[in-house]
């Protein structure tokens, strides 16, 4: 019997690699601008009325303070001595608000920035390979 034949069996790999290599460079500058805008905006104002409202009337109980509508009302009580002791309502303060609405403008000055980027293009860049 003769001998076997070994026949040998060959493989290729492949080995993948990156290199950074700098193709360029950029320059990047900002600026800032100002301009003039105006700012709107409604401010709401609130007003107070102040009404004394005599009543000199004897009562039995002191009344709270109460609202009406958009009223808000304070009695102011007194006593007075007469043989005895009585209550009086003296008056009544009243509080009326009313709101009013006023349009306003101003001029204000805001910033804004630019960004500039420039290429700079290196000795050893190479034009034709993709970064």
């Amino acid at each position: 019997m003769s001998e076997p034949t070994h026949i040998p069996i060959v493989e290729e790999e492949l080995s993948v690699e990156q290199r950074r290599k700098s193709s360029g460079k950029v320059m990047v500058t900002t600026s800032t601008h100002a301009e003039q805008s105006l700012a709107a905006a409604d401010l709401e104002r609130m007003d107070v009325t102040v009404e004394r409202v005599p009543i000199d009337r004897e009562i039995s109980v002191a009344p709270g303070v109460r609202e009406e509508g958009n009223t808000t009302v304070i009695p102011v009580l007194e006593e007075v001595l007469v043989i005895e002791k009585r209550l009086v309502l003296k008056e009544e303060i009243r509080l009326t608000r009313s709101t009013s609405t006023e349009h306003v403008e101003m001029p204000v000055t805001l910033r804004k920035q630019t960004a500039t980027v420039e290429r700079i293009e290196t000795p050893n860049s190479d034009q034709g390979e993709e970064q």
